[in-house]
């Protein structure tokens, strides 16, 4: 397939995956397509597959119980992290504990691999080639309307040493302003989490009278504010709702669609000789 932009399909063996050409400089990472449902009965080898195809055993794959916030889990090589506790028999688990409630993850640990999912939510890929840093994180409405890509960029700097102005960043497919109508409730969401001044960025009346969310522009801003540099932030531009060859939609295809997954995996700090 061909190349978008930054961005370069690559085939896999489940069908085609979505790299960028600047972050795979820094980590191994990818997009699954619709090919993947990642639900339902094939949900388990859906996972393994993906696994396979980031180099880690599947319990390697740290995945996520997402609660479309702004809530942060820290990974750091093989330690037990303190806020994931033992769930009950048949809870999923990640190295016998079970996944926390989060939408962001962040390690160093290059022997593990960082996943999200979304059906329409942005899915961001951050790293940091000198600490080996990365991050994924699911950001829905919700999420962004509480600064989940503030918080990822602050827990990078904060837990790992990370610079703001170091990282590459990549936005995935993700619901786009042409097919994002929402609620007016969603603008006092967004002014009640400190957004008042963007407001009129990240929403726009189409010529119906609807109200429209660029929730792609919200999240970029959102990085650039914490220091990201804007050539550093790479977005696919492919509209989940507009692309039903490519993508699962929920607003196209309602609560039973499958789910697109977000994979990173950090190269390991730089060689101090580079």
């Amino acid at each position: 397939m061909t190349s978008i932009d930054r961005f370069v399909w690559t085939t896999e063996g489940w069908g085609p995956a979505l790299r960028c050409g600047r972050l795979g400089d820094v980590a191994d990472h990818f997009f699954t397509t619709r090919q993947l449902w990642l639900r339902g009965e094939s949900e388990d080898e859906d996972w393994r597959r993906v696994a396979a195809a980031i180099g880690v055993s599947p319990p390697r794959l740290l995945r996520l119980t997402q609660v479309h916030g702004n809530s942060v889990f820290v990974f750091r090589g093989r330690q037990v992290p303190s806020v994931v506790v033992p769930g009950p028999d048949g809870t999923p688990t990640f190295d016998g504990q079970a996944w926390p409630e989060a939408d962001i993850a962040v390690t160093d640990d290059p022997t593990v691999a960082l996943a999200i999912q979304v059906a329409d939510c942005v899915p961001l890929l951050l790293a940091d080639a000198l600490t080996g840093a990365i991050a994924a994180v699911h950001a829905g409405w919700r999420g962004t309307a509480a600064g989940a890509a503030r918080a990822a960029v602050t827990a990078l700097t904060h837990e790992f040493g990370a610079r703001p102005d170091r990282l590459v960043v990549v936005m995935g497919p993700s619901i786009g302003p042409c097919c994002y109508v929402v609620g007016d409730e969603l603008v006092d969401a967004f002014r009640a989490g400190g957004f008042s001044r963007e407001i009129e960025r990240w929403f726009t009346r189409d010529d119906g009278g609807g109200l429209r969310l660029d929730v792609r522009a919200a999240n970029r801003d959102q990085l650039i504010a914490s220091g990201v540099a804007a050539a550093a932030i790479h977005a696919a531009d492919l509209c989940t709702a507009c692309r039903p060859d490519l993508f699962p939609s929920y607003r196209r295809d309602g609560p039973g669609t499958g789910r697109i997954a977000a994979v990173i995996r950090s190269r390991g700090a730089a060689r101090s000789s580079r």
